[in-house]
């Protein structure tokens, strides 16, 4: 046996339990890794307004505790009146319940020519196997419910706690860090930050104003259509639209043609009508002005981002995707060298028209031997 085998083997075997070590911690630590993610792009998120405020002598600590302060207030009063107006509308529909019922079962009998009857369907309900079965999960899924609701709970606290270190200690952090690299790398790191910092909060502000005029349009619309609970369905809809890619369009306006449902069908579809009309608006209007100096990428690369993130992150990943994406961008083209491009009717999209070039050579082909026959004819007249 050569003496350099056992050696070898006992480093492969190293490296492998060490690789596997070191997967089993990864999986394990997924979670706490992903709200430390969260946490960093929402303290860089709010670094511009702690930055700001700490320029006029305010501790950073003091400043991040402010910026919280109000982010928690107007939180806690959006879910206050979000959740009083459901509840309110929850209680109108239980009230109205039987009334709708006995309008379906009207309805049912004058169109199939049944004898159906409230208090007949209400027995056989309350007999039946389906709801006695439904009533047990129900009280066995209460326990998971409670559980899932304080796990979401810590897991905000631990995101709110790494968000205000973050932001608060944002320098000491940079220091740290810059304090292991040599001088031309420390450059390149705080490049690289100070374009995270300017994408992430301008996207975040970005997608605050157009959350402001998405709700002050639909709250005209909804008061204009005597809608209940205008403002806070206007809000819902800002909110939601502009901060949940993808299909956050769809979510928010769900609930608000729910609503005007209650109060009249036909306002359901003013209400569909206006949330698609404005979306276009938005979308190649608003969008584009507003974001150009914020986050300016094409909107197929913020589409494809979004999805790639929500393949790799859930929910978090579809949040985080396009101003890491537009970081990613701005920081690589600092580095990439870009020449002139030439004057070519191709690069501006457009192309030679081959079939008239052709059609021009055909006719003169066609033209060439009728003005040739004269000519020949002529030439000898002349000699004679």
């Amino acid at each position: 046996m050569p003496r350099w085998l056992p050696r070898a083997m006992v480093l492969a075997l190293t490296l492998i339990a060490c690789f596997q070590l070191g997967s089993w911690a990864f999986h394990q630590l997924t979670g706490l890794l992903i709200n430390i993610l969260i946490a960093f792009f929402l303290a860089l998120a709010i670094e511009p307004a702690v930055s700001w405020m700490a320029s006029y002598g305010m501790r950073r600590g003091l400043a991040t505790a402010i910026v919280f302060l109000a982010v928690l207030i107007v939180s806690a009063g959006f879910i206050t009146l979000l959740g009083s107006m459901l509840a309110n509308q929850i209680i109108d529909m239980v009230e109205d319940f039987p009334k709708y019922v006995d309008s379906v079962i009207s309805w049912i009998n004058t169109t199939f020519h049944t004898e159906l009857s409230r208090v007949d369907i209400q027995d056989s309900l309350l007999r039946s196997d389906w709801l006695r079965k439904y009533v047990q999960n129900s009280a066995t899924g209460v326990l998971d419910v409670s559980t899932q609701v304080l796990g979401g709970l810590f897991q905000l606290l631990t995101i709110t706690l790494f968000a205000f270190y973050f932001a608060a200690d944002g320098p000491r952090l940079r220091r740290a860090l810059c304090s292991v690299l040599p001088p031309a790398r420390q450059a390149e790191v705080l490049r690289a930050w100070e374009i995270a910092v300017n994408k992430t909060g301008g996207y975040l502000y970005s997608r605050g104003l157009m959350a402001l005029i998405s709700g002050i349009a639909h709250y005209i619309l909804l008061e204009s259509l005597d809608v209940n609970y205008a403002p806070v369905l206007a809000v819902w809809v800002g909110l939601v639209s502009q901060f949940i890619p993808t299909i956050g369009t769809y979510l928010a306006g769900a609930l608000p043609m729910l609503i005007a449902f209650t109060v009249d069908p036909w306002y359901a579809l003013w209400v569909l009508i206006f949330v698609v009309v404005y979306q276009q608006f938005e979308n190649y209007v608003l969008q584009p002005k507003l974001t150009a100096k914020t986050v300016d990428i094409h909107p197929a690369v913020a589409f494809g981002s979004v999805i790639a993130g929500t393949a790799l992150l859930g929910a978090v990943g579809a949040l985080i995707a396009i101003p890491a994406v537009a970081t990613l961008q701005a920081f690589l083209g600092a580095y990439v060298k870009r020449y002139d491009v030439t004057d070519d009717p191709r690069v501006h999209g457009r192309r030679e028209r081959a079939s008239g070039t052709l059609l021009v050579r055909m006719g003169r082909v066609l033209r060439g031997p009728r003005e040739a026959r004269p000519a020949e004819d002529a030439e000898p007249r002349d000699t004679a």
